[in-house]
């Protein structure tokens, strides 16, 4: 209607001009593009072969390429060979720093996610005290219309997404996998060209399909298409040979395994199941047959490949993959409740390694530090005056010591947005109850947590819980000694010694921390600790200790250790509490760093001790110390 218009005006010339400068412009943009294309098609050219001619060319790419994409894509069609090799036979190396890169970007952006919480959460207090205001001024005859200004205040709590901005935060700072869209195969992922495609990546067994045969080490598969879906999930037709049935008979031509993950019922997750990943599986053969309901389904034989972990779904050890509803449905059990009734919620022990099975002993449950005789605590700290809870930093006394802010986040019952130094918490004197966000690591056990044994490592722990970063697991409870007093007890391997200097350094640089806290007292004891040869105290969970004695060490924890200061501030005498330093699913066991250098331990006769770590992790040291 507008070209109609301009021509009715006799300005058909102006329109035509108009239209040739357009469509200058648009040739211009597609000659751009289509610049831009050849130019990336030669990068990805060049890049390939380089790494054709010299198998070391591609390693200092890493940092460019994505290591996330890199993992998956290898553990898609390589996994008979062993795994990448470099140029001096190291087949570990690209795959462990890929693994620790992924980690590292989903720490990241876990931190980035709770400070945009944090900020949403004080955005909504704002908010409600301007409607409690607003409310009162009413109340005393205010003229109407107040109580509308100030609840739609431009602070006004809207739909707004602090994991969008997280993740917009992430690539504004270049610090995600991908920073920009790429044309053609990605550098250092290995190319499909000798594949023939579709191939199946991994295949999910949840008891959907009738014909389904599940052995546990050797599975028939029932191939996809045919289900009645919306009903009562039976075949109502044939399959055929597309799609996944087809990329599961590829994978038979290639030899390429796949992952099988089973679905379990679980009533207590919101969508009625809970997973577990059982390891690679090679697909053997396949066939078409007639099925149960007389329509035609392709089968599949897989047979699980040796030399992997035991099967997850043989440690679940509750029916379905369920919070038991009573005793009877754990398997392995020794001990009901390990805490004998002193923890909220009941901590079983199982034992499926021990032939006869045997329960842990050796020691009194305890949920409170236990004080030695000859130890003096700290008076009291002054506490901040809030009431009920502490909700504005600007007010409350604790929260400066904080660096100005509170360190948690209300969301899931409390959670620290990331590792500091040392966190103050709220104590005895201070005006807020229990409930108050800053007393976060004071409120128990809040996850279903299990002590189980292991075949090389003893003891461990894992959680029937999902377990979302930053939320405090544990204390480690014992008996506050003096390190001088137990440094001639043998055989004692409970003995955590409270090196908040250590911590405050990463563990030689292994953890990272905000370092957001500058008092005179704090820098005090730090220069006093760094004087010292030894922690000057310790927890002893020998005797008398709580789950947190069970946890065990790893090279690549999920656990780390924080030091918090409550009832008084002498970090010397500091807490010490297990926060969760990824997003931990269920039944994945739970550890922490336990902080020792390699070469560091001596024994009675001044030679160096040495103990093999068996954690399992991608970049495991080898050796505990």
């Amino acid at each position: 209607m507008v070209a109609k218009r301009k021509r009715e005006k006799g300005e058909g010339d102006t329109e035509r001009r108009a239209s040739l400068r357009i469509q200058d412009k648009l040739k211009a943009q597609k000659e751009a593009k289509e610049k831009l294309v050849l130019e990336r098609v030669k990068l990805l050219d060049d890049d390939s072969a380089s790494r054709g001619n010299s198998p070391e060319s591609s390693a200092p790419r890493r940092s460019v390429s994505s290591p996330a994409k890199e993992t998956k894509t290898t553990h898609t069609v390589s996994h008979g060979d062993g795994g990448q090799t470099d140029s001096n036979g190291s087949s570990e190396h690209i795959e462990k720093a890929a693994h620790l890169k992924v980690r590292e970007t989903l720490r990241l952006f876990n931190k980035h996610y709770l400070h945009f919480v944090q900020e949403e959460e004080k955005r909504c207090a704002k908010h409600e005290k301007i409607v409690v205001a607003s409310k009162s001024k009413g109340k005393r005859g205010r003229r109407k219309g107040t109580k509308n200004k100030a609840a739609s205040d431009e602070d006004a709590p809207k739909a707004r997404r602090p994991d969008l901005k997280a993740l917009t935060k992430m690539k504004d700072a270049n610090e995600i996998l991908y920073p920009e869209k790429r044309i053609g195969n990605l550098p250092g992922i290995e190319e499909y060209s000798h594949y023939t495609l579709p191939l199946a990546v991994s295949i999910v067994i949840s008891g959907m399909y009738e014909d389904d045969l599940d052995n546990a080490d050797e599975v028939v598969y029932t191939g996809q298409g045919g289900q009645n879906l919306t009903g009562n999930k039976r075949q109502i037709q044939d399959q055929t040979l597309t799609r996944g049935n087809l990329a599961l008979k590829n994978c038979i031509e290639h030899n390429v395994p796949v992952r099988v993950i089973r679905g379990h019922q679980c009533t207590n997750s919101y969508t009625r199941r809970v997973y577990t990943y059982d390891g690679l599986y090679k697909v053997v053969r396949y066939w078409a047959e007639k099925g149960i309901s007389g329509y035609t389904v392709y089968k599949y034989k897989l047979k699980r490949l040796e030399g992997q972990p035991v099967l997850m779904t043989n440690q679940v050890n509750f029916v379905f993959g369920r919070v038991p509803q009573s005793i009877s449905e754990i398997q392995g059990l020794v001990c009901k409740d390990i805490t004998g009734g002193l923890e909220t919620i009941p901590v079983p022990a199982t034992n499926r390694v021990d032939d006869p099975p045997v329960a842990p002993t050796g020691f009194t449950y305890i949920n409170s530090l236990k004080v030695e005789s000859n130890m003096k605590i700290p008076r009291n700290a002054s506490g901040c005056n809030c009431l009920d809870e502490c909700s504005d930093p600007r007010e409350c006394a604790c929260a400066k010591f904080n660096g100005g802010d509170f360190p948690y986040v209300k969301l899931n019952d409390g959670r620290l947005v990331e590792p500091r130094d040392v966190i103050f918490e709220c104590g005895p004197d201070c005006g807020c109850g229990p409930g108050c966000v800053n007393r976060t690591s004071q409120k128990g056990l809040r996850f279903h947590l299990e002590v189980f044994r292991s075949p090389k490592k003893g003891w461990g722990v894992r959680s029937w819980d999902y377990i979302p970063a930053g939320s405090p697991v544990c204390e480690y409870l014992g008996v506050l000694r003096r390190t001088d007093d137990v440094d001639s007890v043998s055989d004692n391997n409970y003995i955590f010694e409270i090196d908040c200097l250590q911590t405050m350094q990463g563990l030689g640089g292994r953890e990272r921390r905000l370092r957001d806290v500058s008092i005179p007292m704090v820098n005090k004891i730090i220069q006093r600790s760094e004087d010292q040869n030894a922690p000057e105290f310790c927890i002893d969970a020998g005797s008398k200790g709580n789950i947190s004695r069970f946890i065990n060490h790893s090279c690549e924890p999920n656990l780390f250790v924080q030091c918090v200061l409550s009832s008084h501030h002498d970090l010397k005498l500091a807490r010490v509490v297990l926060f969760a330093a990824d997003n931990i699913p269920p039944l994945q066991e739970l550890t922490y760093d336990y902080g020792y250098e390699i070469d560091s331990v001596y024994g009675p006769d001044g030679k160096v001790k040495q103990l093999a770590c068996y954690c399992g992790a991608t970049a495991c040291r080898k050796r505990l110390y």
